[in-house]
């Protein structure tokens, strides 16, 4: 398994998804069509695949456009807003790409369409996490309650094996970063982490161990953000300090 991060618009991804076994390509929220399209078309391989992270334009607006360029695709999504859907996924469901394995995570909080997808083969783990989770952020409660967040990212996916490497939907990591010590500022792993990536051009991937360790969004029963948010609660903390970052 291979993943090409393509950067597009201002600060977007989408990613090319290589099954070399099965000699197939995927691809997740292709939102510039023609600039995926060309870098699958290098690949040389039988394209299937459209996997789509939430309904947001900036996610599945290329999605009519590329089954137009490549008709016949499978497009996956988590609900009908997801424009060229012909798969709904629901939460825990399990399917095939190839000799890929990969599971739909309905992840509240950002959307309610939001679906993160956990693909493994015998060599690693990866999670396409949309705008729910980002390096060292979460996305906007647009659609969904703190208690959403909570259980998207503290339940369902800090429960991925730590190696899982984690590709968001947007290269925010810097901004997030720099919000991350203002609130954890004497986590030294979040000072390496800010560090490492200052100066990177793109910080994809992280890894679920590193958010855990570095994420204050996923940090919220640690004392230091419970003390920042003025409560024990970590449904509270993880309220206040998406409020914080909202106006940070």
């Amino acid at each position: 398994m291979k993943v090409i991060p393509i950067p597009c618009l201002s600060d977007n991804y989408a990613y090319v998804l290589i099954d070399e076994k099965a000699r197939q390509v995927s691809v997740v929220d292709p939102v510039d069509a023609q600039k995926v399209l060309s870098v699958v078309e290098q690949t040389g391989l039988e394209f299937k695949t459209v996997l789509t992270t939430h309904h947001h334009a900036d996610h599945s607006g290329g999605n009519s456009d590329i089954v137009g360029l490549a008709p016949g695709l499978t497009v996956y999504g988590g609900d009908s807003r997801i424009p060229a859907m012909t798969q709904q996924l629901h939460d825990g469901d399990t399917f095939t790409l190839g000799s890929l394995s990969v599971r739909a995570i309905k992840t509240f909080g950002h959307t309610t369409s939001s679906i993160c997808y956990y693909i493994e083969d015998d060599d690693q783990k990866v999670a396409f996490t949309g705008d729910t989770l980002f390096v060292g952020g979460c996305g906007r409660l647009f659609e969904g309650t703190p208690q959403d967040m909570y259980e998207s990212l503290n339940v369902k996916l800090a429960a991925l094996p730590g190696d899982t490497k984690v590709y968001a939907g947007h290269e925010y990591t810097r901004s997030n970063l720099k919000f991350a010590l203002s609130v954890d500022g004497d986590n030294s792993t979040l000072q390496e982490k800010a560090e490492r990536c200052a100066s990177a051009e793109c910080t994809m991937p992280s890894t679920i161990a590193e958010e855990l360790a570095t994420n204050p969004f996923m940090r919220v029963n640690q004392p230091a953000l419970q003390k920042v948010a003025g409560s024990t609660d970590p449904v509270e903390v993880l309220k206040v300090i998406r409020k914080m970052k909202d106006n940070f």
